[in-house]
C-alpha cells in the first residue's frame, strides 16, 4: 500500500469515546417496550449496536407495524440525557491517549450532534475533539461508508490515511467500505454480551484491543508497518 501513513484518527463515539452503550441500550429498550415492541436488551445490543435511531424506527415500522411519532423520540431524548448527565463516564484511558497521539482526531457517529456534544461535555472531552461529524450530515448511516467518507472529506485527508476506531459491527463494516484501516475496542461495559466478540472477529478488523492506551502503540506499528510495505 502506498503511503499508508496515519494522518487523521476517527473515533466512534458510543462505546469508543464514552462508556454509553448500556445507558443507551436500557433507555431504547423501555422505550420500545412501552410501545408493545417485544425487545430486550440483548436483542438490541445484535441487531442496532451503532446504527442509527433512524433504522430503529423504520424497523420498528418494517416489522412490528409500530409507528412512533416525536413522543417517542422526546421520551427517549429526555430519559437519555438525564441519565448521561449523571451517570455517562469517558472510556478510561481515552483523554491521555488522544493527547499523545499527537496526530488529528475527530468524531464520527451514528448519534445526533446534540447528543455528540452532550456526550463529549459531560465526560471533559469535547475540547480535544472539536470536529464533529454526525450520521445526520450524510445520506445513509453505517455500514454505508457515507459518514466516513464525509469526514475524512471534511478534514482534507485520504481514506488510505485514515484510521478509525470503532466498537460495533455497522462501523467496522462501514469503514472497510470506505478504504479505511479499522481498530476494533472492545473496551465498553458492553462487550460481554452474547456473540459480540465472535461477530467482530468475523468482520477481521486490522486490530482489536480492550485499553484505550494500547492504540497509541497500534498506531505507531500501523506506521511502521504500512510504510514498509
Amino acid at each position: 500500500m502506498a503511503d499508508a501513513e496515519t494522518r487523521l484518527v476517527i473515533f466512534d463515539c458510543d462505546g469508543v469515546l464514552v462508556d454509553s452503550e448500556p445507558i443507551s441500550v436500557t433507555v431504547l429498550v423501555k422505550a420500545m417496550n412501552d410501545l408493545n415492541v417485544p425487545i430486550t436488551e440483548d436483542e438490541v445490543y445484535g441487531r442496532f449496536l451503532g446504527r442509527s435511531l433512524a433504522t430503529v424506527i423504520e424497523t420498528m415500522k418494517t416489522e412490528y407495524n409500530v409507528h412512533p411519532g416525536e413522543a417517542f423520540l422526546e421520551q427517549i431524548r429526555t430519559d437519555l440525557y438525564a441519565r448521561f448527565r449523571t451517570e455517562l463516564k469517558p472510556i478510561h484511558g481515552i483523554a491521555d491517549t488522544i493527547d499523545a497521539l499527537d496526530i488529528p482526531c475527530c468524531v464520527a457517529s451514528s448519534s445526533q450532534v446534540e447528543r455528540i456534544r452532550l456526550s463529549l461535555t459531560v465526560t471533559g472531552l469535547i475540547d480535544r475533539l472539536p470536529n464533529i461529524f454526525s450520521a445526520s450530515m450524510v445520506k445513509n448511516g453505517k455500514p454505508a461508508p457515507d459518514l466516513f467518507l464525509h469526514a475524512a472529506r471534511e478534514m482534507n485527508i485520504a481514506p488510505v490515511n485514515c484510521v478509525v476506531i470503532e466498537d460495533s459491527p455497522a462501523g467496522i463494516e462501514a469503514a472497510k467500505a470506505a478504504g479505511m484501516t479499522v481498530f476494533a475496542f472492545t473496551g465498553g461495559s458492553h462487550a460481554n454480551f452474547a456473540g459480540y466478540r465472535d461477530e467482530l472477529d468475523r468482520l477481521a478488523p486490522d486490530a482489536t484491543f480492550d485499553v484505550m492506551p494500547d492504540l497509541i502503540h497500534l498506531i505507531k506499528k500501523h506506521q511502521r508497518d504500512g510504510n514498509d510495505l
